[in-house]
């Protein structure tokens, strides 16, 4: 019987397997790939807000501490967005007749609150809980960036799944004393591979990674 395919087909079969799996493989990549990417993330975005609010001015220039504005950071698992009466109790005796808080006066006195756009806004599948970050020694600075530095809010972070497990597998390489989990800047006094297990066994922190610790 005469050979149908010539020699030169076996390399030619070779090739296209090899050359099909580089594709798929590509293709894999470049789709994780995006789905890191501040595009989907929409990390490091700034987003509109009905106030240009800036943390750089109110946290770091003045050193107003993230409790007075989000009140219920260190007991519910929602931090809080403060009600405008919380901003008049400075603004209604500085900058109180500055064009660019009238929205603020306005909701004021018409009893409505400011229409706030989440920046760090977890789906819905999420539960995440701030108080209990708080009470373990999470600082605000290591998930929201340094916020005192931020002449507009944004995301630091994607927020991802596999960022947060870097912290829940590794947790006495972020952890910090608990009268340092507002401190913007903090750097730790002895180095972080020493004071870190310290902390977790006396704050008793433990590598949670199981899917229902947030998924629920």
């Amino acid at each position: 019987m005469p050979q149908i395919f010539k020699r030169s087909a076996n390399t030619l079969a070779r090739a296209s397997i090899v050359g099909t799996l580089l594709v798929v493989g590509g293709l894999l990549g470049l789709i994780m790939a995006i789905g890191q990417s501040s595009y989907v993330t929409r990390a490091q975005e700034y987003i509109d807000q009905p106030i240009q609010f800036s943390h750089l001015h109110h946290a770091g220039d003045d050193g107003i501490d993230c409790r007075y504005c989000h009140t219920s950071v260190e007991t519910a698992a929602f931090a809080g967005i403060p009600p405008t009466k919380t901003c008049m109790n400075c603004h209604s005796q500085i900058w109180s007749t500055a064009p660019i808080l009238e929205p603020v006066r306005a909701s004021f006195r018409e009893d409505q609150p400011l229409r706030w756009i989440r920046v760090h806004d977890l789906p819905d599948f999420v539960y995440f809980n701030h108080s209990i970050h708080v009470k373990k020694g999470m600082g605000c600075e290591t998930c929201h960036g340094r916020v005192d530095e931020m002449p507009l809010m944004l995301q630091e972070n994607s927020l991802q799944m596999d960022w947060c497990l870097t912290c829940h597998r590794n947790p006495e390489q972020f952890v910090r004393p608990r009268t340092e989990v507002f401190t913007m800047g903090y750097s730790p006094p002895v180095p972080q591979s020493e004071i870190g297990p310290r902390l977790v066994k006396e704050y008793g922190i433990q590598s949670l990674t199981s899917c229902s610790v947030c998924h629920r």
